[in-house]
């Protein structure tokens, strides 16, 4: 029975995770205020603050949570599980509003910036480069001729006539590759820019300015993830583990049989403190 209890609890703490964990709304902020907000409760579950909040900040930006650490995970199962959660939420809230989170979100957005933008190159800068290009492979060639011997430097004369060739052709005024570039070029230009603006509006539609929008995506996620749990659904056991008695359930992603073991008792109020914290968040 132990035993059982004490999955129970875990599966509750990483179902708090789908939600981030990590909200809430605005019922408990009306009815508790910050300043009487202490951290009573993360002794209780037998863990530091500075770890707390590493392991927040990790859930947050990660999506997933974080657990080990927490000595005394089986005390809310012999307390109100209730009040601890609304501790937590609160003590969340607070958290994601500070300047290490801010800080934290930041640093993620920045490293996840795109780094391969594109750039086209203006005609004169290929024909430039192509030169430059053309004559290094000339002198390369002249240095193979020059160290060939008599059965080889046959071959690498005609590498080093081939290499002037090249080269000439990139001098000329009248280069049709050149030019046919140069006329396609703002065309080019602009589709480059097009893709990168489109790259750029992706990273920030992913990674808002604001970090509570962030945090708003991980919330819908929610939502969308536990709007159709069955909380009624029938479980069999097979070699001694369960197994949704409708093979369609057990289709259902890992998020979603996790919600259905935390219960209906912790679900729908966190639907209804994930709804009221994304309606708050502009």
């Amino acid at each position: 029975m132990k035993k059982l209890l004490l999955k129970k609890v875990k599966m509750f703490l990483r179902v708090c995770s789908v939600f981030c964990l990590l909200t809430i709304m605005s019922l408990f902020i009306y009815a508790f205020t910050f300043s009487r907000l202490n951290d009573d409760f993360l002794k209780e579950l037998g863990i530091a603050k500075t770890e707390a909040d590493k392991k927040i900040c990790g859930s947050i930006l990660g999506g997933s949570l974080d657990v080990y650490g927490v000595r005394h995970i089986k005390n809310i199962a012999a307390g109100n599980r209730s009040a601890v959660v609304k501790d937590l939420l609160l003590y969340v809230k607070k958290y994601v509003v500070s300047g290490g989170f801010v800080a934290e979100y930041a640093a993620m957005k920045e490293n996840n910036k795109p780094r391969d933008l594109q750039k086209a190159e203006s005609p004169d800068v290929m024909r430039a480069n192509m030169i430059k290009q053309g004559k290094e492979f000339v002198q390369n060639a002249e240095d193979l001729v020059k160290k060939a011997t008599p059965e080889t430097k046959p071959m690498f004369e005609d590498g080093l006539k081939a290499a002037k060739q090249n080269l000439k052709d990139a001098e000329d005024p009248e280069n049709k590759y050149i030019k046919a570039y140069a006329k396609n070029y703002e065309v080019l230009q602009k589709s480059i820019e097009q893709s990168n603006e489109s790259m750029l509006k992706d990273w920030e539609a992913r990674y808002p300015s604001n970090h509570l929008l962030f945090v708003k995506i991980r919330l819908q996620q929610f939502l969308d993830e536990t709007g159709d749990i069955d909380f009624n659904a029938g479980l069999i056991e097979k070699n001694g583990k369960k197994f949704f008695a409708n093979p369609i359930y057990e289709r259902k992603s890992n998020r979603w049989k996790m919600a259905f073991r935390a219960g209906k008792e912790v679900i729908e109020p966190a639907r209804a403190f994930v709804q009221q914290w994304i309606n708050e968040i502009k």
